[in-house]
């Protein structure tokens, strides 16, 4: 008796769960599926700010002045293999 008792018991907390786990998945997912539609968005918005190909540089070293004007170039010494 204790058995059937015990089995029946547990098919019911299983049907429970699953019915329960049919409708609270989707909604988890979906709430998931918005957060991040919001944070594409925003990071989308962010990007249109600034105008097509404008380069935002964040550092400059301060070390690392050039002598040689922009305009030169630089040059590289290299050797002819034959």
């Amino acid at each position: 008796m204790l058995l059937i008792r015990f089995l029946l018991i547990s098919v019911c907390v299983l049907y429970i769960i699953r019915s329960l786990m049919r409708y609270l998945i989707p909604m988890l997912f979906q709430s998931v599926v918005n957060k991040a539609q919001q944070q594409a968005h925003q990071q989308n918005t962010r990007q249109q700010k600034r105008p097509e190909g404008a380069v935002k540089v964040d550092y400059i070293p301060e070390g690392k002045r050039s002598t040689v004007p922009d305009s030169e170039g630089e040059f590289v010494d290299y050797e002819e293999v034959k």
